[in-house]
């Protein structure tokens, strides 16, 4: 039998502007978007790096919720910051989130779509 592909959407006008979803179910395994710190209900995003990541890691949580999974099966994440230096500011928001899963881990600093985003981050979850 095939695995059933679900897509799951934020409503955020990015996703249908550029045609692409937030989160893709496949088999066991949930694919988290790049997702960066806006907020969804109103398109509004902090100039704020600690606030960004905040956001980031509420919406990729919904997402997850979603699908059906949690942060507790985040397995691999790719945080993604223009300013490398910035990053360390964010690690009290990271090690609450996700600091009893200890997933996999990678940080890369280059430019982002917006030079309002400060931070963007995307993960992979297991669900079984």
């Amino acid at each position: 039998m095939k695995n059933k592909r679900i897509l799951i959407s934020s409503g955020s006008i990015f996703e249908k502007e550029i045609g692409y979803s937030r989160a893709v179910v496949d088999g066991d395994f949930v694919f988290v978007s790049g997702t960066t710190g806006y907020n969804y209900k109103d398109m509004t995003i902090s100039n704020n790096i600690v606030h960004q990541t905040e956001q980031c890691l509420q919406n990729i949580e919904q997402a997850l919720k979603q699908a059906g999974a949690g942060m507790e099966h985040i397995v691999k994440v790719l945080y993604i910051v223009p300013e490398a230096a910035e990053f360390k500011l964010c690690w009290p928001v990271l090690k609450k989130y996700l600091g009893e899963i200890k997933p996999a881990a990678t940080m890369i600093s280059c430019g982002l779509a917006d030079p309002a985003m400060k931070i963007e981050i995307e993960v992979t979850a297991k669900i079984k």
